[in-house]
């Protein structure tokens, strides 16, 4: 069952029936329902609606109805918040438009239910889960400890620990002075992490021992150089897979992040990012810009295209060649001429103290290779 904590929440809503009836009476007058939802979603922010009907599983109408629903809800539950004061014990959604609220005095029942709501009868004040938790904060923070977080529908704290170490966490709950009757321990099954955006020239980790620079953003992971990592290879940092990986010959890969967010802009190590517009190919003699996570930001003229180089590990041919320099680590990373997407460094000589010459792997051809498109911003 789909429960919506409704604590401090302010998402949009009518009812069901009146949003019903207002499509019935402007398909009366004309307009289909269909259309009439599709005037009403045009209120809300931008893509709200639609990501309501992808992840949801929702039509336009529904949807729409849902929110407006919610906002009534929203209303009454912080109008009895406010009323019900310190016999306050939360609230929540159970299905689409039932609002539950919880009461440590039972007198206060009948006021919840003449505001339209379902009273529950519970011990612990929301004001008293609330400053235990914050009791908890400094007990908690050791690495035993997943998450911990107030459950308005069980009426406790809910504390999240690794496998094996739920008494540490029982002492220090007592510790902290919190009755052990407001608290419940649940077995963590992962680790939460960071979310982190992938932006070109910034670093990641291949199998723990070697470092690159993310090349360009594209659908579902980034490209970087092939000799970076094997197909099968695993990234950190971001995190993924190596699906794509060609070396020698051509030198690019393709990266498939887990959850990290892949945003079509390259690091310009200097405070900000360069905006990744389209990959059109530059001339001969054109000004052209690298990041990557050893060396940063640096530029120079492209001198050749359709280069080969005879690495140790063998020949890679197609390569845009410039007099940009760049160093161990910048692997990988992107080649900007202005907004647009040119290549990932291949490798190179010299360095960027004394001056260089870096080849480039284009990106045209790893996007192909990988089947995936170039992420733009």
């Amino acid at each position: 069952m789909r429960r919506t904590s409704l604590r401090g929440l302010a998402v949009a809503t009518a009812t069901v029936g009146l949003f019903a009836g207002t499509i019935n009476a402007v398909a009366a007058a004309g307009q289909s329902a269909a259309e009439t939802a599709e005037t009403a979603a045009a209120g809300y922010a931008p893509g709200l609606v639609a990501a309501m009907e992808r992840d949801l599983n929702l039509t336009t109408a529904e949807a729409v109805a849902q929110i407006d629903v919610q906002e009534t809800l929203a209303g009454t539950q912080r109008s009895l918040e406010k009323s019900l004061g310190a016999s306050y014990g939360g609230a929540w959604v159970d299905g689409a438009d039932t609002l539950h609220v919880a009461v440590t005095d039972a007198a206060e029942a009948a006021d919840v239910r003449a505001a339209g709501a379902v009273p529950v009868a519970v011990d612990n004040s929301l004001e008293a889960l609330d400053a235990w938790t914050a009791d908890l904060d400094g007990a908690l923070s050791g690495s035993d400890v997943t998450s911990y977080h107030v459950d308005v529908e069980t009426n406790e704290i809910v504390v999240d620990v690794v496998d094996g170490a739920a008494a540490d966490v029982q002492a220090a709950v007592a510790e902290a002075g919190v009755p052990a009757s407001a608290v419940t321990l649940t077995e963590a099954t992962e680790r939460p992490r960071t979310f982190a955006d992938v932006i070109g020239g910034e670093a990641y980790f291949i199998d723990d021992t070697a470092r690159c620079s993310v090349g360009f953003a594209v659908t579902g992971g980034f490209v970087s150089a092939g000799h970076c990592g094997s197909v099968g290879s695993t990234a950190s940092e971001p995190s993924g897979t190596f699906e794509v990986s060609e070396f020698p010959g051509s030198d690019y890969s393709y990266v498939s992040v887990d959850s990290d967010t892949p945003v079509g802009v390259v690091d310009d190590y200097a405070g900000g990012t360069v905006a990744v517009e389209g990959s059109s190919p530059a001339a001969v003699g054109a000004t052209v810009c690298r990041s990557g996570s050893t060396t940063g930001w640096h530029c120079g003229t492209i001198e050749a295209l359709n280069a080969t180089v005879n690495y140790a590990e063998g020949s890679v041919s197609g390569l845009i060649q410039t007099d940009v320099c760049a160093e161990p680590g910048d692997s990988g990373g992107s080649l900007l001429a202005g907004s647009q997407a040119q290549g990932m460094t291949s490798g190179g000589s010299g360095n960027c103290s004394s001056g260089g010459q870096t080849f480039f792997q284009p990106v045209g051809e790893a996007l192909t290779a990988a089947g995936v498109s170039l992420l733009t911003n």
